[in-house]
Order: C-alpha cells, then structure tokens, then sequence
C-alpha cells in the first residue's frame, strides 16, 4: 500500500466535543446517503476533515471502475464535517457549486478524500477536496465547491 501525504497537520485540532459530534456524520438510527455508500471519517479539525470510501462491489460502475457519482459524493461529503464544525447544531449547510475535475480511474481499491475550507465569508464557504486511490497514491479526482450557510 502507498503512503499517501495528507494535510491534516496545517490544521488545528477541534475542540474535543465539536470532533466527537462530527465523528458521528451521519451515523445514527435513520440511514444518511453517505452510510449507504459506507463513507467512513478518519480524522476532523478546523476546517478540515478526511474520509474513506471503503471499495465494494456496489460502488462500481459496470466496468468495474469506482463510479464517478460515488467519488463526487465522497468529495462533497467530505466536506460537510470540515464546513459544519464552524456553526452549531442548528446551522443549515448546503453545496451551491461544484466542479469535479476526474484525473485517474480506480479499480477495486478504497479512495480517501480530504477537504478543505479556502474562504469562509458569512454566508457562503469556499472548499476544496482531493481523493486519493489509496493503493496507488495517485489522485483519482479534485473537486472546487461553494457552500451555502445559514442559521437555520
């Protein structure tokens, strides 16, 4: 397995009860979009967050390579956690542009993905997120992304 650079270091750990309620994105009683692609959060900070889209079967398209509606929705909920760990519960979030830019194709293998916030204004939150076939280090898709904020 590759080694795969991450970002995680320029960012600044989250105080420790704000990471523990995004460690549970959308894992709960009631089955979120992202838990039926099985997305999985290794790691949270301020405005940054890093998740895994383990591979299986369903996540194929069918000539085997990991769809890309699946990579894109792994680099957009990547930054759902990155974006909501600025506001509090009551906050109400939403992708308003994103542009995905497919570099590699991935077969069979888990991709992680990081995003990153590059601009918070008031109500709008610039993002980035990269995703990474793990097995070979190689970026599988980049991904430019405007956020909608509001208080709820």
């Amino acid at each position: 397995m590759t080694a795969i650079h991450t970002r995680a270091e320029q960012f600044e750990q989250l105080d420790p009860a704000v990471a523990k309620r995004w460690s549970k994105f959308a894992r709960g009683e009631r089955i979120y979009f992202p838990q039926l692609l099985g997305l999985v959060i290794e790691d949270v900070r301020v405005d940054y967050c890093r998740m895994r889209l383990p591979h299986r079967p369903e996540v194929e398209q069918p000539a085997g390579l990991v769809h890309g509606g699946a990579i894109a929705t792994l680099l957009d909920a990547v930054m759902v956690p990155a974006v909501g760990a600025a506001y509090g519960p009551q906050a109400r979030f939403s992708t308003v542009d994103m542009h995905v830019q497919y570099m590699s194709a991935v077969l069979g293998q888990d991709i992680v993905a990081e995003g990153w916030i590059t601009r918070r204004g008031r109500s709008v939150v610039f993002c980035e997120s990269e995703a990474v076939n793990v097995a070979t280090g190689k970026i599988a898709a980049r991904s430019i992304l405007t956020y909608n904020v509001s208080d709820g």
